[in-house]
């Protein structure tokens, strides 16, 4: 797989040119309309053509073992897409959750699957240092193992998992269990949300068997999420860019007093900010990437500011998209709406940003009194 800079800019060529030809705008509304929410084909497709599913997936289980760098790559051009598949919930958040567990026996059992495709894996981003993220499952040992109960919200692609990675008190600790959802205590129920491209489900679990993944949950879950907010920065980095090329595009061919709208200096203005907008949050990205790659102590902070810095700028830019193509960027037939609901989607997917910038001021020492 991808290793250096040139690699990596022909795995963007490649995925850029095979979104385009089938992840146009008429795919994207079939899979938005359609039962499970996502293009199987398409998946299908990015799995046995590309093996794009496999791709952070560590050798010994069947996959590419690709790092980070080629990570950020591949989201760039999904967030650009709009693609409608699993990617982020099974090949970015399970992936990780399960090799970070280090539990060689569930992974043997689940990622084979999750490289070739055929496995689909939701994780409940609880993550203790948000309130609003609190873990309210209950996990209780039996003799023959782990049940869990209570009720998850808004877990990305639950309703179409075949597994759902979670965490769960029990006693004064705060453990991480994988529970199948095959099992008849586990029922997920499809949220409606304004971003079609992206499914939520309420997942609920009534003594529901489940596999001890890590003792430490807040330890591992805290990695994890981290480790996507890099990935999903990358994704919003994408979508930013699309709604930039977007308005230049649309700024060049529409014409009002006989000359193009971008002439105008307003419109002349509101594409350069955005321009300086998304610089600034691929700058953010790649630096919460870094950290991912060299496992910098300071990957939190990177990770709070890379949430913050592009979750802003994508949902700016998605706005101003709409502003540039005026009445028309309103309207269900253009895809510029499809933006602007996958950026505020995306912006509160791992909390707001009101919760990140709490996050940002605990990590950051805050100078008080008199300086000397």
């Amino acid at each position: 797989m991808a290793t250096d800079t040139s690699e990596r800019a022909e795995l963007a060529a490649l995925l850029r040119g095979l979104f385009e030809k089938h992840a146009t705008d008429a795919d994207l509304r079939r899979a938005m309309e359609s039962p499970a929410g996502y293009d199987d084909d398409l998946w299908r497709l990015l799995s046995d053509e590309v093996g794009l599913p496999g791709l952070i997936v560590p050798e010994e289980y069947g996959g590419a073992g690709a790092g980070p760098a080629e990570l950020a790559v591949v989201m760039v051009e999904l967030g650009r897409s709009l693609a409608c598949v699993p990617y982020l919930s099974t090949s970015v958040l399970g992936v990780r959750a399960l090799v970070l567990s280090q539990e060689a026996e569930i992974c043997a059992r689940w990622l084979p699957g999750v490289a070739d495709g055929t496995a689909r894996i939701a994780v409940v981003l609880a993550d203790e240092r948000r309130p609003s993220a609190e873990v309210s499952l209950t996990a209780i040992e039996t003799g023959s193992g782990w049940t869990v109960s209570g009720v998850a919200s808004h877990v990305l692609d639950g309703a179409a998992a075949q597994a759902v990675i979670t965490a769960a008190r029990h006693g004064d600790g705060v453990s991480l269990f994988l529970v199948e959802t095959e099992h008849a205590g586990v029922r997920a129920n499809e949220r409606r949300t304004s971003d079609q491209t992206r499914r939520l489900a309420s997942v609920s679990f009534d003594a529901a068997p489940a596999r001890l993944l890590a003792e430490d949950g807040p330890a591992v879950l805290g990695r994890l999420i981290d480790e996507a907010s890099a990935a999903l920065a990358h994704e919003q980095v994408g979508g930013a860019a699309a709604a930039l090329d977007m308005a230049v595009d649309y700024a060049r061919t529409r014409h009002q007093f006989g000359r193009p709208i971008g002439s105008f200096q307003a419109v002349k203005h509101r594409c350069a900010d955005m321009l300086v907008r998304l610089e600034g949050a691929r700058s953010a990205a790649w630096a919460a990437t870094r950290a991912v790659t060299s496992q910098s102590d300071d990957l939190p902070l990177v990770a709070t500011i890379a949430r913050l810095v592009c979750g802003d700028a994508y949902v700016t830019n998605a706005s101003d998209n709409v502003q540039v193509h005026g009445g028309i960027g309103f309207t269900w037939e253009h895809p510029a709406h499809l933006h602007v609901k996958r950026s505020r989607g995306s912006a509160v997917l791992l909390g707001s940003s009101a919760e990140h910038l709490r996050a940002l001021t605990q990590q950051v020492p805050l100078l008080t009194g008199d300086p000397k």
